[in-house]
């Protein structure tokens, strides 16, 4: 296979404009639920504000809360392939921790409105349980993932432990006075952990 085969396909001219119009959508969304919260907001208000109509809406997004949670399919496919894609020699849960770092508290910091989100979410039932279920099928994805690499049964509470522990540790670090460094302690005992059941095997 050649390097050119291996890189990512560009996105064609259709599939960028997709891309744009879902990403207009999801911003004219939050931006409303914002500003007015998310029960206060209708369907029809956000497609006219990204421009759309919303038959277009539902294409892309096909429940209200989704809307919030524009970027659910490109999360789990990062942190699965931080597993499948680590490095040769680097454990799982070290390869679990660059990505924690690297996205999930990268992301907390930069974003000036990723608290606002974050209190829209908890303040609002149906993005609460719709948060926790994408929470669930992210766990469940990372812990077959995290068998698949171990060549461990797909149902061994270990796999499905690192992975609950792992998408846990960042936010458990919310509000910690340093939570770089507290997702770094989180993973030691990860990393620890997961060793020593490896010795064990």
């Amino acid at each position: 296979m050649t390097d050119t085969e291996t890189g990512p396909v560009p996105m064609g001219r259709r599939e960028r404009k997709k891309a744009a119009t879902r990403q207009a959508i999801a911003d004219a969304a939050l931006r409303l639920f914002l500003e007015r919260g998310y029960d206060a907001v209708g369907i029809r208000e956000i497609a006219d504000a990204a421009d759309v109509s919303t038959t277009t809406l539902f294409k892309h997004f096909p429940v209200k809360e989704a809307l919030v949670f524009d970027e659910d399919a490109d999360q789990e496919a990062r942190l699965l392939a931080a597993v499948r894609e680590r490095p040769e020699g680097q454990s799982i849960p070290a390869a679990l921790r660059e990505h924690a770092l690297r996205y999930r508290m990268a992301a907390a910091g930069a974003d000036a409105r990723f608290t606002a989100f974050f209190d829209l979410v908890n303040s609002t039932p149906a993005l609460r349980d719709y948060a926790q279920n994408m929470w669930l099928r992210h766990t469940a994805a990372l812990a077959q993932v995290i068998a698949e690499e171990s060549e461990l049964p797909a149902d061994d509470p270990a796999c499905a432990a690192l992975a609950h522990f792992a998408l846990e540790a960042p936010r458990a670090a919310r509000g910690h006075g340093d939570p770089r460094e507290a997702v770094i302690r989180a993973f030691e005992v990860l990393e620890n952990g997961w060793c020593a059941l490896a010795d064990h095997r």
